[in-house]
């Protein structure tokens, strides 16, 4: 299968004023540089689904934005279809789609099918394909009764759902998703994935998907890149993952008493259903939540086994 993005040796610095007081820093300002990307090198192939992930500042959304064609490099190159994108931004727009989780490219105040009427403009689409496609995407997504809105006026879950929607108008080959389930509730982000996931597949459509959330991870993807600091430290299989490193899980308890009691499961010795069971024979339980150790945690097990 054909390699779709081929990263090799990819690196972004960043020159960044540093906070001294005094006279001297106004008028004779010290700057230091920040490597955000450290000559990363991976690649992907047509139609994968890949987690990219990692702690805060660890450099995946440099890394995204310079796939888009956002930033430019410090040094190290990168191909999008065997174009490089931040010289060939023209060319590989009709290509990706981005969404980020914090930035909306929907208008503020403009009802929402407003929006996609101007993206559709932008993306030079025929007007005939734009319906047939946008009619597909409204009804696979449940949008229909939002599309007279504006954006204000939509939950973080919705406004995600027309987020997405936006990015796939043009149909691209790639979608570059930043945090798309952030801020939202446990509903809203298991709609999300479903959706993300069965477009993925109904299209051969090849994702990037950045999360702090496991389950993101596990629900969505089929292989999984791990970077800290600027540098991959891992990319293999989900399940390679989850036999190597996602060994634990988090129970916690509410009894009819009102306490709350937490345990931790090691999955490799006991399945999550027999612990919950024994729980179940020793507790007069109201409320069971199961979940994955946090991104950090797993990025310190990494560390120490690698």
């Amino acid at each position: 299968m054909t390699n779709i993005i081929e990263v090799n040796q990819l690196t972004k610095k960043f020159k960044l004023k540093k906070n001294n007081s005094g006279l001297r820093s106004l008028f004779f300002p010290e700057y230091k540089n920040i490597t955000a990307v450290d000559k990363i090198t991976f690649n992907i192939k047509k139609g994968e689904r890949v987690a990219f992930i990692g702690p805060n500042g660890a450099g995946k959304s440099t890394t995204i934005k310079m796939l888009s064609s956002i930033l430019y490099p410090t040094s190290g190159t990168a191909l999008i279809k065997g174009m490089i994108p931040w010289e060939n931004r023209k060319k590989i727009a009709g290509d990706i789609g981005t969404v980020f989780g914090q930035r909306s490219q929907l208008w503020y105040n403009l009802p929402i099918q407003d929006s996609f009427a101007l993206m559709g403009k932008i993306y030079n689409m025929d007007e005939i394909a734009f319906k047939r496609r946008l009619s597909r995407l409204v009804n696979l997504f449940e949008i229909r009764d939002l599309l007279s809105h504006p954006t204000r006026s939509l939950s973080l879950g919705q406004r995600m759902r027309c987020e997405i929607v936006a990015s796939l108008l043009h149909k691209p080959q790639i979608l570059f998703l930043d945090e798309p389930t952030i801020g939202l509730d446990v509903t809203a982000k298991e709609i999300i994935r479903n959706l993300i996931k069965k477009q993925a597949l109904e299209e051969e459509t090849t994702l990037l998907l950045t999360s702090h959330d496991t389950d993101d991870m596990e629900k969505v993807c089929e292989r999984v890149i791990i970077i800290n600091k600027g540098k991959i430290i891992f990319d293999d299989s989900l399940d390679r993952l989850k036999q190597s490193y996602l060994s634990k899980k988090y129970i916690e308890i509410t009894t009819d008493a009102g306490d709350k009691i937490k345990k931790t499961v090691n999955t490799k010795d006991t399945p999550v259903k027999q612990a919950l069971d024994e729980i179940v024979k020793k507790y007069h339980v109201t409320d069971i939540t199961v979940e994955n150790p946090p991104m950090e945690e797993i990025i310190k097990e990494i560390y120490k086994r690698d």
